[in-house]
């Protein structure tokens, strides 16, 4: 069996395709390394009014304003809506807020998003970057926040990508 001249240039171009590719994964890698930002943060939430129409729904609305230190020095304005099961220890809440400050140097703004359930007492938190909302120098932002609360005080470890 013989390969034709044809389907041999086709084979070596896809070969040439693969080792190009092999030899950028290196700098590939390098602008996908997750980074680590950790502090403390102040947190001041303020009740709302219900919105007229769903107060029947007994929904939970607050502003956010929060104070982050550390590696991440900036300031954060969103709002949180939450609800309460009807078990003891059960809720959620979903909010959104937007950080503007300072992360590890680099200036600018992004929006965090949060989902949270407690299950009976079992809580579960997911806090995100809403893709493509990073500005200045932290466009292309990605990662996830957890927030911690130890004897009443508030901190945060946040990692995250940068292009």
């Amino acid at each position: 069996m013989s390969i034709q001249p044809h389907k041999s240039a086709g084979i070596m171009a896809t070969f040439g395709l693969v080792v190009a590719l092999l030899a950028s994964a290196p700098s590939i890698a390098k602008e996908n390394t997750t980074m680590h930002a950790s502090g403390p943060f102040d947190v001041k939430l303020v009740s709302q009014p219900a919105v007229p129409g769903i107060e029947p729904a007994r929904l939970d609305r607050r502003t956010i304003d929060k104070q982050f230190h550390g590696d991440l020095e900036a300031t954060s304005l969103g709002e949180m809506i939450a609800a309460g099961g009807e078990v003891p220890g059960s809720a959620g809440y979903v909010a959104m807020e937007r950080v503007t400050g300072t992360l590890h140097g680099r200036h600018g703004s992004f929006v965090l998003q949060h989902s949270a359930t407690m299950n009976r007492g079992v809580p579960q938190l997911s806090v995100t970057v809403v893709p493509d909302s990073g500005t200045e120098e932290l466009t292309g932002l990605s990662g996830a926040m957890m927030i911690h609360i130890e004897s009443g005080k508030h901190s945060y470890t946040f990692d995250y990508q940068l292009p």
